[in-house]
């Protein structure tokens, strides 16, 4: 299964993608047994909107597409720990770029991919593409991403952001990045089994596999 979860900034994207990956590791037999006395099987029909402490579920192997965080950015690294906090013990953390090798591998624990925008912006900054003339060099690690996501064995989840619904960006640089993403979710939109919006919280199904 292939699934593609998109939305604005603050939409409950990255949560509703977390707990989509869980049911998919359920599906799969692959979620650890329970504790007694565990509170975990109360919330079967959780969805993006509901808080928890912390996730429980199965192992699961978590790419981080984004820098990591820093002491000069304080506010990007309050995010990256809320993620990580959020995360539980068993899943493996992959901080890397290469997306394409993971969905290769041979391994049978779901993905999640957080997030397309950034694996994008980390893409470009390396080809020096927001200065133009390195668009090329963008395609064909968006072409290699999208093979991969094509041929893949293993259950995958992606967040990405939805940029086509706000203002047209006022730097040639926004514009470019607006339209690759743009460009990029739809081929991910196209590969993907299923795809979600999200939209305060609430997940809405727009492609059914």
């Amino acid at each position: 299964m292939r699934v593609l979860v998109t939305g604005g900034a603050r939409s409950g994207k990255s949560t509703y993608a977390e707990s989509r990956v869980r049911t998919l590791g359920d599906a799969a037999g692959l979620r650890p047994a329970a504790p007694q006395g565990s509170e975990d099987d109360r919330v079967p029909g959780e969805v993006a909107g509901e808080a928890r402490d912390r996730l429980e579920g199965p192992t699961v192997d978590y790419v981080a597409t984004g820098y990591p965080a820093s002491e000069g950015d304080l506010d990007w690294a309050a995010r990256v720990l809320t993620h990580q906090e959020r995360r539980p013990a068993d899943w493996t953390t992959i901080e890397t770029l290469d997306v394409a090798s993971v969905l290769r591998a041979g391994s049978t624990a779901p993905v999640l991919v957080d997030c397309i925008a950034l694996w994008l912006t980390r893409t470009a900054d390396e080809a020096g593409a927001w200065t133009g003339g390195a668009d090329a060099a963008v395609e064909a690690r968006v072409a290699e991403l999208v093979e991969a996501v094509t041929r893949t064995t293993r259950d995958v989840v992606f967040v990405t952001n939805e940029v086509g619904l706000g203002v047209v960006p006022d730097t040639a640089s926004g514009r470019w990045f607006r339209d690759a993403l743009g460009r990029l979710n739809i081929a991910l939109a196209a590969a993907c089994d299923e795809v979600w919006l999200c939209v305060a919280g609430i997940p809405v199904q727009v492609k059914h596999g």
